[in-house]
């Protein structure tokens, strides 16, 4: 970790001093801490700020009853409290922090996560089943985490309560000879008081990684209990004065275009694809049933072993999407897949994260999830027609790496596909469809619209591929001129990542 314990014990050192308050004062603070918190969540509410609220810490250190009087002291209607425990089969058939994502909370409203996502790799590491490398890289990818939530606007908060182990061991020793004060001692907290250095160790290294100026942890003396709440909420009350203050005074961002760069005056990584592949006559057909019929067998082994996947279709309007994933699913058993077409968000989704939407979607163990069109519309649609800020869009890369890297860590087969085609082909199948009765409601005037910034969305393609084509999640680019050529193409890379998938 680069740390020894001496150098990380100083941590805690200044909330273990076993302050008290007295009755007197701890009234007073109260009665005026009540007011100001219940306007403070009335004026986030106002502003729309999503709030995260973190409760962790030591057994015996009252951090329930600390969370009792904050839903006390607050309107009840707009805060979720999740106590997470172990995950559920459904929670383990996906990756782990798709949990907390179908938690978060919508802008103006309160979630308040007992434990959240740092009991697991707490414990764990503490109790010697994850090794300081693995718990130190777990931490930089929480720090991430969070700091995409702050950078879209929600305030994050993270309290540790903490006890000496002379005073934890008396609080567990009370609790246990009182069994009638409401306060149940599992097995489980038992063996923990006996492993107190270490998972105070831990949690010293936790802190340090993740303490971060964006979601910043609040350290709780748990020794006296007025104490311990005053402190509590005084804190609280200060992380929504501090989200109000920055909201109110922050700048207007008055353009969502990228700066000009050397992409300029650089060939797009589009020109270089051969666009006269083709497939002819009857080899299409039979190209088309033995690809397919590989597809339809490795989704059902693919199924047998618990292996998800998750296709993603991006492409220029008319490129052959729809077409393409019809002969797709053809297959595949329709219990298997779920197709989603992702169209503008609805309210609902607005009030989240622009991930949150997808994070909901994620399939369970052996199933399929085909986007027709994806989050990667972030840095596409919204980049180009100013639906996204330029520092919304442009963080987006690491974010979307982020997300596509828990995906296939936990073992989910993504494929990414941009169907590309010329723009005299593109004006062709326009004026096709046009033409056509059956074919005229697939085209519109926003079809057009796009058209008029080819060069645009050219521009912004050429920017996904190289800040998101990964080892793990690398881009398919398919010449799609020719449909049939395609469709076959995307048929065979997909079957041939889910027999990889398999073998492995």
């Amino acid at each position: 970790m680069g740390q020894g314990s001496e150098n990380l014990a100083h941590i805690f050192h200044k909330v273990e001093t076993q302050q008290c308050l007295a009755k007197d004062e701890y009234k007073a603070s109260i009665k005026e801490l009540r007011l100001n918190l219940l306007q403070l969540q009335a004026q986030a509410r106002e502003l729309s700020i999503p709030v995260v609220i973190l409760i962790v810490g030591l057994d015996g250190s009252g951090r329930g009853d600390a969370l009792n009087l904050m839903a006390e002291f607050l309107d009840p209607r707009h805060i979720n409290t999740h106590n997470l425990w172990s995950p559920t089969d459904e929670e383990l058939q996906r990756p782990l922090f798709w949990r907390y994502w179908r938690a978060m909370p919508a802008t103006g409203e309160i979630g308040v996560f007992f434990n959240g996502w740092y009991r697991d790799p707490f414990y764990e590491n503490a109790l010697g089943s994850m090794g300081d490398e693995d718990f130190e890289r777990k931490m930089r990818s929480i720090s991430r985490f969070e700091k995409m939530l702050v950078d879209d606007g929600a305030l994050v908060l993270k309290f540790w309560f903490h006890l000496t182990a002379k005073a934890q061991r008396e609080r567990i020793r009370t609790y246990r000879k009182n069994p009638g004060s409401g306060f149940i001692v599992t097995r489980e907290e038992i063996e923990r008081v006996e492993h107190y250095s270490q998972l105070v160790l831990t949690a010293a290294r936790g802190i340090t990684v993740t303490n971060t100026t964006e979601a910043p942890w609040f350290l709780i003396d748990s020794y006296d209990r007025r104490f311990r709440d005053v402190q509590f909420l005084q804190n609280l009350a200060e992380g929504f004065r501090q989200a109000i203050e920055k909201k109110q005074n922050a700048p207007v961002h008055t353009t969502s275009t990228a700066p000009l760069s050397h992409w300029e005056n650089t060939a797009s990584i589009l020109d270089a694809v051969d666009l006269e592949r083709s497939v002819e006559g009857n080899g299409y057909a039979k190209q088309l049933k033995a690809q397919q019929k590989r597809l339809g067998t490795a989704a059902w082994k693919a199924l047998e072993q618990g292996i998800s996947s998750i296709i993603i279709f991006e492409g220029w309007d008319a490129a052959g999407k729809g077409g393409t994933i019809r002969r797709m699913v053809q297959a595949m058993d329709a219990r298997l897949y779920k197709v989603i077409s992702v169209a503008a968000p609805t309210d609902e989704e607005k009030k989240h994260h622009y991930l949150w939407r997808f994070w909901r979607h994620v399939p369970r163990a052996g199933f399929v999830t085909i986007y027709d069109r994806s989050w990667y519309g972030r840095v596409l649609v919204e980049r180009v027609e100013e639906l996204a800020q330029f520092h919304e869009w442009n963080r987006a890369y690491q974010e979307i790496n982020d997300f596509e890297y828990q995906l296939v860590r936990h073992g989910i087969v993504v494929v990414k596909f941009w169907l590309h085609i010329s723009h005299e082909e593109q004006l062709q199948r326009f004026r096709h469809r046009q033409e056509t009765p059956w074919k005229q409601h697939k085209i519109t005037e926003e079809d057009w619209r796009n058209r008029d910034k080819w060069d645009q969305y050219k521009r912004a393609v050429d920017d996904m591929v190289a800040k998101t084509s990964t080892t793990l999640a690398p881009w398919h680019i398919i010449p799609a001129n020719s449909k049939r050529s395609a469709r076959v193409e995307v048929i065979r890379t997909v079957s041939d990542a889910l027999e990889v998938a398999i073998r492995k």
